[in-house]
């Protein structure tokens, strides 16, 4: 694999600590991470494990929405897809986000 590719400045984006926390506060994803298709793969799979881990109220749902909505459609679709196979019924708690990103992927809803 492209060293590039699995790294960013501070070394290999699976060794770093990523500041969830923060970054759905601010709406913001760092910008190295939008810059390779297999960083914001982890970037994605690491949220919803940090999603699935935090107690509920640690973040607003508008928050999480801002920041799905600056990821590509396809980041958003692994997102609610990872997060249905790794916790089924989360989906009720992120419906609405749910609903509202995948109404434009119609096709892919119940996948």
């Amino acid at each position: 694999m492209n060293q590039s590719l699995a790294s960013t400045a501070d070394g290999p984006f699976a060794a770093q600590a990523v500041s969830f926390g923060q970054i759905i506060k601010s709406g913001e994803v760092p910008s190295e991470y939008l810059e390779s298709d297999y960083i914001m793969h982890q970037f994605v799979e690491r949220l919803v494990h940090y999603i699935l881990s935090v107690p509920q109220g640690s973040f607003a749902m508008p928050e999480l929405g801002k920041l799905l909505e600056i990821m590509d459609p396809t980041h958003q679709v692994l997102f609610f897809k990872r997060l249905k196979e790794n916790s089924p019924n989360s989906l009720k708690q992120f419906a609405p986000l749910y609903y509202g990103f995948m109404a434009e992927f119609d096709s892919l809803l119940f996948t």
